[in-house]
This record gives C-alpha cells, structure tokens and sequence, in this order.
C-alpha cells in the first residue's frame, strides 16, 4: 500500500470507531439512570454502613457544584459508557491496521497477551469495585461529626475511574513480567533473588497509588499482585529451563 491508501485507511477506520462511539454514547444517555446508580452503589453502600454508627449525626451526600454540572456530568457519563460499548469496535480497527505489517509469531503474541491481559485487567477493575465502599468509608469516617461533608460528583467519579484504573493496570504488571522473562530481558533467577524487595516495592507501589491511601486497599491491592508476581515467577522458572533444555540439546547436535 501507499502512503495515501494507508492515510485513507486510517481515515476510514478511525470514522468507524468514532461512530461505533457516537451510537455507544447514544446508548449511555438513554441508560444512564442504571450507569449513575452502578457507580454511586460504593458511595450510598459506605454511607448506610456510616449511618449505622449511633454518634453520626449528619451523613456525606454527593452533590452537583452548579447548575449546568447535572448535564455536564450526565454527558461525561454517557460518553464514557459509549466508549466501553464501543471498545470491541475501536480497537478491532487498531488491531485491523496493525496487523498487516506484523509478522507471524509477533501476532501469536498479540493474541496471546490481550486472551490474558482482558481477564486480568477486567479482575483488577472489579477488585476496585469491591474495596471502593470500604475505602470511601474510611475516609469519610475523618469528617467531624458536626460537619455536613458534601461531595461534588464530578470529583467522586474521578475517584472512583481513578481507582479502578490503578487496580487495573496493577494486575497487568505480572504479565509484563512474564513477557520480558520470554524475550530475555528478565531471568527468573533475578526474581528470585530480589522477591523481598519486589514485594516491598509492590506495598510501596500500592500505598501511592491507591487514591485512597486507606491500609484496607493498600493491601487489597498488593496482596493480589504478590499473589500475581508469585505466578509470574514460577511460569518464568519453567520458561527459562525449557530454554536450557532446547540449548543442552542444540549443542547435543
């Protein structure tokens, strides 16, 4: 192909994700009361858990900061449904462009890693989900009691995509782990040496970028992801003697 037929290939893939995300936003307006209540279930969930403590005498409420936010806020929700819908679209169109120019055993891979990337990244989003109304509940516990705490939506939903963001690309790490011990870069001797500091690392990684920073989902985080890297290092252990035993019989011949 020319460099104008791969310019209008491009063209005419990206109008086709960008439609597939118009009619996935469409969507997401008319179901918005259902996507509003899924990411509001952790707030309303930690706040009937507060309401249960006797000496709490006014509980948070999530609120818009203006007039115009209610629609703002319902826009920002809708597209980012349409772009979830949509996501089996848009990136079948990346995937379409690419790989042409990719050879045979770098496609196996591909496929390979996204079969097992999506699960883990799916796990590491629902995880987040699961610790969000202990973790919200945490840090609201540090209001005082007379005080009416008020929390801006706009700012809750950061929170809560933040959140499973972190989570999400957190469960990914083993995996890239697994990856450069394949091509070499990562020996899983090298794991096995420095584990205690890799698992200290991971706390470390964790306690930054939990957006909470509650020790609950610190560790419900790290934990998983020792559990994760653990996994990685036995795989690596078996790749790396398949290695040597291909090479002692290499040099057999």
């Amino acid at each position: 192909m020319t460099l104008r037929e791969h310019i209008v290939e491009l063209r005419n893939r990206l109008l086709i994700s960008v439609l597939a995300i118009v009619l996935g936003t469409v969507v997401g307006w008319i179901f918005y009361n259902h996507a509003f209540e899924f990411l509001t279930k952790p707030f309303v969930t930690s706040v009937a858990e507060m309401a249960k403590d006797a000496g709490q005498s006014k509980t948070p409420q999530l609120t818009f900061p203006g007039v115009g936010n209610a629609l703002t806020f319902r826009i920002k929700i809708s597209a980012l449904f349409g772009l979830v819908l949509a996501a089996p679209v848009w990136l079948f169109q990346i995937w379409a462009f690419v790989a042409p120019g990719l050879h045979r055993s770098e496609r196996k891979w591909a496929y390979i890693f996204s079969a097992i990337a999506t699960p883990l990244f799916a796990a590491g989003i629902a995880v987040a989900y699961w610790t969000l109304p202990k973790g919200i509940e945490i840090l609201l516990g540090f209001t005082p009691l007379d005080i009416q705490n008020l929390v801006e939506l706009p700012d809750y939903l950061d929170f809560v995509l933040r959140t499973m963001l972190v989570f999400g690309v957190a469960f990914l790490i083993p995996l890239v782990v697994v990856l450069l011990n394949m091509v070499g870069v990562v020996p899983a001797a090298a794991l096995g040496k420095f584990r205690p500091y890799i698992i200290l690392v991971i706390f470390v990684f964790a306690a930054v970028a939990t957006p909470s920073g509650d020790p609950f989902t610190m560790c419900l985080l790290a934990v998983p992801m020792c559990l994760l890297f653990f996994v990685a290092e036995i795989i690596a252990r078996f790749n790396d003697r398949r290695k040597a035993r291909r090479t002692d019989e290499l040099l057999a011949d």
